[in-house]
């Protein structure tokens, strides 16, 4: 089952069609490059020089596919040291960057793994004779005794009995059983855990680097097999296996379609996910009537101004002129999008039955949606204070979407101790607040606003415990807003408390050295002031007193796994050791990681921009999900079924031609005059909507849902070449005709925009993206599971049910090492990341401009309106921040009009009116850095 095998589902193999098979010809001229083949879960295999050579002369086979469930004979393979892994990163602090070796520091913190029956018996260490250090334990905190003799053990300590001891338990000098080991975690927990097996040999990782093994997992709680399953003939699993002939499904465009699916799934009756919805004909028919009249009026009038000129003062006469036709062409670009917008329903009952519902392949019902990785932004605890932040978190760990598919990433710009220790306090507290909302559907899940309701917190609430679980959530988020809001003074006390200390043993030791040799010159100890965490280290980030490696502009990078990523199974809360009744309510919490990107003098670190990107390599190689949501600190999820909305349109028919989804921004805290206009109405309930009439809205910088891979600069899938200056496809035009025998899925068909000429391959890749390889084995990874579900033969470019069924890769350490080295200063040198890749630089209005590039590169966009606001956020309170943020946006709109970005020079790919609007903000904006 090597990388020989085309694998689909669990096993295939080949056999030749009727009649003699034809001998492997040799390869036309100007062949198309076969790279190797993608796995169902999207993992790309390069071949080897044989598998190459096989591959010529493919087209004599037909495949069958053979569908082999778990059986008693045929059990999964647990990873090895997938527990020792996992909790060696989430208690590491890894450090790198410029000229300086990626370090991990071992930290005995207490994060969420201590609170809420997650935490094992307190005091459990290793028993080998000169080791304190704590003994391994599972995904519910349980103690792990890996020998029949329970003697207790660290990870450490085992992998060196393992690998140097040959196996042999330190206590009971007998070797480990692994069957033994087994039913020892079954014995101790009646929830389902999962065994430590024995570390790889070596090269090990590196397999699981290059292939993606599919694993089952048991059903059952109690860790064995369930044998009904299998007693009875039910169609389509009669025994142990099944083989399953492929359907001749071919596209529109002469491609293979997805093989593999029984009839009966593909005849199905299409069920849409959105709907788009009119704006009624009485309605919007007066609206364009009016406009039209009052164009008929305005050309009028612009005659007449023209040819009644005023001789007496002919140079104010054309000041006025040119004025007026300004204005009038403002707004007319203004009227054009809004002549038809629309608006957009989804549908989230079939969301869940297509994606969640159980079925004879997935009998229990794992969620297929694609992972998220979101993003929050911050750069100043001063200005952005760390309490808002923790609620932000709090309210993303908390949605209603599956949780291993989510990953929480906080973006500390600055890289200050106050925020990762109130990230700290977040990670903890989540253990009580995210499963007391699913337990109880809380809306919405931020607990600052959740708590400052006006009204009845007990309205259709019907369990009965549920007074007695607010009242205590309440009084731990107290105690939990007390002690954020005393880190300042803490981290305060601690670093002053550790500096005396130093200076005093300075001191001594220069005392000593002059008693010693008999010099009496003393000079005064100049020790620079660091800032200190909690394990007595110092804080390789800004410290508070700036030094040298430790300032806002200099500092190495910083990734800390605040919560390990979540099993792919459900864990229910222990109520003999939780304080509150959690036992049927999943208390699995999402992954949250905490980085902060290296600066360094003479590095240009392009702001937030630059930021957004260090982000998307570092998540790309650590958890790779083919979605991003990104977030200001300050915008927390007001609606928990919002990422399934966004979700919709992304998997619906047509999905995959989708950059982003943005949804309206919406304030909180704003007088009920909006003096300022903070709420923007026209521009979110107006404009947006009239833009997503056209090629879709822009993006305005917070609360949008983007596709990783139109953030990589690729075009759309079955994008069409509009003009000759732009590169269509991975291989030349000339050689279309010799390739298109192949199959796309096989060579790599990612298409990357405003590149001209010579074709696009992996070679190129590092030239675009760095050297990484971890992060260029994730793209394809990404664009495969970011396709919509091939349901239907009408969806194109689909994946097959059930990829994305399978638990995610382990992280471990060497991961985490390679996600510091794409966050250092000098990564992105001699690349295209800010130019063509990522988030862009050079303008103030980043966001924008970034939204430009993809429309400009044939994508579309969607503005999804929910019922319930998506998100809310905090606005300008005062004139003088609201007139620095309308500011901020004249100088962005007026250095997009005079630069290439200017929608004058869009290319054919976009829509005919889609330019005017990103040519109308900036048009309008002219006229505004006066204010």
């Amino acid at each position: 089952m090597g990388s020989k095998g085309i694998l689909k589902n669990s096993g295939s193999s080949r056999v030749p069609p009727h009649g003699p098979s034809k001998p492997p010809t040799a390869p036309t001229s100007a062949p198309q490059v076969v790279f190797g083949r993608r796995t169902e879960s999207g993992r790309f295999i390069s071949y080897s020089r044989d598998d190459l050579d096989s591959e010529i002369s493919s087209v004599d086979f037909q495949d069958y596919h053979v569908h082999i469930p778990m059986t008693p004979d045929n059990q999964p393979m647990e990873e090895d040291g997938t527990k020792a892994d996992e909790q060696y990163v989430s208690s590491s602090l890894f450090t790198g960057g410029f000229n300086s070796v990626t370090r991990a520091h071992v930290m005995d913190k207490q994060g969420p793994d201590s609170d809420m029956g997650r935490s094992g018996p307190k005091g459990s260490i290793c028993m080998v004779e000169g080791c304190n250090s704590k003994i391994m334990r599972n995904g519910r905190g349980e103690d792990i005794l890996p020998c029949e003799c329970d003697f207790k053990i660290c990870v450490d300590c085992f992998t060196d009995a393992v690998k140097g001891g040959g196996g042999v338990c330190p206590g009971c000098k007998e070797l480990y059983k692994h069957t033994e080991w087994e039913e020892v975690l079954s014995n101790s927990s009646n929830e389902l855990t999962r065994a430590l097996s024995l570390p790889h040999g070596p090269g090990g990782k590196m397999e699981r680097r290059l292939s993606l093994v599919k694993q089952g997992t048991m059903n059952n709680q109690s860790g064995e097999f369930d044998h009904n399953r299998w007693l009875f003939e039910t169609k389509g699993t009669y025994g142990y296996g099944n083989a399953i002939w492929p359907d001749d499904n071919v596209d529109d465009d002469g491609r293979n379609g997805v093989p593999g699916h029984p009839k009966e799934l593909m005849s199905k009756p299409w069920r849409p996910l959105t709907r788009k919805l009119q704006i009624p004909a009485a309605v919007i028919s007066p609206y364009r009537l009016l406009v039209l009249i009052r164009l008929v009026a305005l050309a009028f009038f612009l005659m007449w101004r023209i040819k009644h000129q005023n001789d007496d003062a002919i140079w104010l006469w054309g000041m006025s002129i040119v004025c007026e036709l300004w204005f009038a062409l403002s707004w007319v670009l203004d009227q054009l999008p809004k002549l038809c917008p629309i608006n957009r329903a989804t549908d989230l009952s079939v969301l869940k039955e297509k994606f969640e519902t159980p079925t004879p392949s997935n009998p229990t019902g794992k969620s297929d949606l694609p992972g998220i990785d979101i993003f929050v932004s911050t750069a100043d605890p001063e200005k952005e204070p760390v309490l808002v932040t923790a609620n932000t978190i709090l309210s993303i760990l908390a949605v209603d979407y599956p949780v291993d598919k989510l990953a929480c990433y906080v973006s500390d710009d600055g890289g200050a101790l106050l925020t990762f220790e109130a990230m700290a306090e977040a990670a903890s507290f989540a253990n009580f607040w995210v499963p007391f909302c699913r337990k109880h559907d809380i809306e919405p899940r931020n607990p600052d606003s959740y708590f400052n309701l006006k009204r009845d917190p007990f309205k259709n609430k019907v369990k009965a415990d549920f007074v007695k679980d607010r009242r205590r959530i309440k009084r731990e988020y107290d105690e939990f807003k007390v002690r954020v809001n005393g880190l300042p003074d803490s981290i305060r006390r601690r670093s002053d408390a550790y500096h005396a200390r130093e200076e005093i043993q300075a001191m001594n030791l220069q005392r000593e050295k002059i008693k010693a040799g008999g010099d009496e010159q003393f000079e005064p100890v100049k020790i620079p002031k660091a800032t200190w965490m909690a394990d007595s280290t110092h804080w390789p980030g800004t410290w508070i007193h700036s030094s040298q490696d430790h300032a806002r502009g200099d500092h190495a990078g910083i990734i800390q796994v605040m919560l390990k990523p979540p099993s792919d199974m459900p864990m229910y809360g222990n109520i003999e050791k939780s304080p509150l009744d959690f036992s049927e309510v999943d208390t699995r919490l999402p992954m949250l990681v905490y980085m902060s990107r290296e600066k360094r003098p003479g590095y240009d670190h392009n702001k937030k921009a630059g930021a957004m990107n260090a982000l998307v390599r570092a998540s790309a190689i650590m958890s790779n999900g083919p979605f991003i949501l990104n977030l200001d600190c300050d915008h927390y999820v007001y609606n928990s079924k919002a990422f399934r909305e966004g979700m919709c349109f992304m998997m619906d028919r047509g999905g995959d031609r989708l950059c982003y989804v943005q949804f309206p921004q919406r304030f909180e805290g704003i007088d009920p005059s909006d003096r300022y206009a903070n709420h923007n109405t026209v521009f979110f309930d107006i404009n947006m909507r009239a833009l997503d009439g056209l090629q879709g809205p822009v993006y305005v910088g917070t609360g949008c849902l983007f596709r990783r891979i139109a953030l990589y600069g690729f075009d759309p899938p079955r994008s069409k070449d509009h003009s000759p200056g732009f590169c269509g496809c991975c291989l030349p035009r000339g050689r279309k005709a010799s390739a298109s025998n192949a199959n796309p899925e096989e060579t790599m068909a990612l298409r990357m925009g405003d590149f001209d000429g010579d074709s696009m391959n992996l070679a190129t890749f590092p030239k675009k993206f760095g050297n990484s390889s971890f992060l260029i084995d994730s793209i394809p990874v990404a664009e495969f599971q970011g396709r919509p579900l091939a349901d239907h033969p009408s969806v194109k470019n689909g994946r097959p049910p059930g990829a994305l069924t399978i638990p995610r890769e382990i992280l471990d350490a060497s991961i985490v090492a390679e996600a510091i080295s794409v966050v250092s200063c000098w990564y992105e040198e001699k690349t295209e990341w800010g130019t063509r890749v990522g988030w862009i630089y050079g303008s103030v209005t980043e966001d924008v401009v970034t939204g430009y590039r993809m429309h400009n590169r044939g994508w579309k966009s969607v503005y999804c309106v929910t019922q319930r606001d998506a998100f809310r956020g905090t606005a300008p309170i005062n004139l003088t921040d609201r007139l620095h943020q309308v500011l901020r946006w004249a100088t962005g709109s007026v250095e997009i009009f005079f630069s290439r970005n200017n929608a004058l020079f869009a290319s054919s790919k976009m829509k005919v009116y889609a330019p005017l609007d990103f040519l109308f903000l900036s048009l309008t904006k002219v006229d505004s850095p006066k204010i």
